[in-house]
């Protein structure tokens, strides 16, 4: 169903894949958007080790949303900040895919969960958190990539 890397020398492992989506902050969700047009956003995620899924929060209406409610399936890319070998100009990127289905999270308690667990990607502000979550919270909507492929990739762009 998913296609296979055609550079397979550039693929990276599912632990390497884990690391980026652990580490980075930001990605780029991509949905069926209005007419069938694509439509991606940045956007700011949690990834759940226990689970295996992608959280993401946002506002309880909108494209995205109604793209969400018409067709649950989408991809999430993410990619590191890169680096250069010495001597060298072009910079290695390593990049991140996930394809997978979206679902809808309705326990608030695992809202909170997550926004707290999300939020400590950004700042250790106890405070700050909380006092977001009482007042963002309960007009939040959480949702999760339930991952159904993975592939990831070094890319030097020389």
């Amino acid at each position: 169903m998913f296609r296979e890397m055609l550079r397979k020398k550039q693929q990276i492992t599912e632990e390497e894949c884990i690391r980026i989506l652990k580490e980075e902050p930001r990605g780029v969700l991509s949905v069926l958007g209005d007419d069938g047009y694509p439509y991606g956003m940045p956007i700011n995620h949690f990834y759940n080790e226990e689970d295996g899924r992608l959280y993401f929060h946002s506002g309880m209406k909108g494209h995205k949303v109604d793209a969400i409610e018409r067709c649950d399936k989408a991809s999430y890319c993410v990619y590191d900040g890169g680096y250069r070998k010495e001597g060298e100009w072009a910079l290695n990127i390593r990049s991140v895919i996930v394809f997978g289905r979206i679902e809808i999270i309705s326990d608030r308690e695992k809202i909170y969960d997550i926004a707290r667990r999300l939020s400590h990607k950004f700042t250790d502000d106890e405070e700050y958190i909380e006092r977001e979550i009482k007042h963002s919270g309960p007009r939040t909507l959480m949702f999760a990539l339930v991952p159904e492929h993975m592939t990831g990739k070094l890319v030097n762009e020389a």
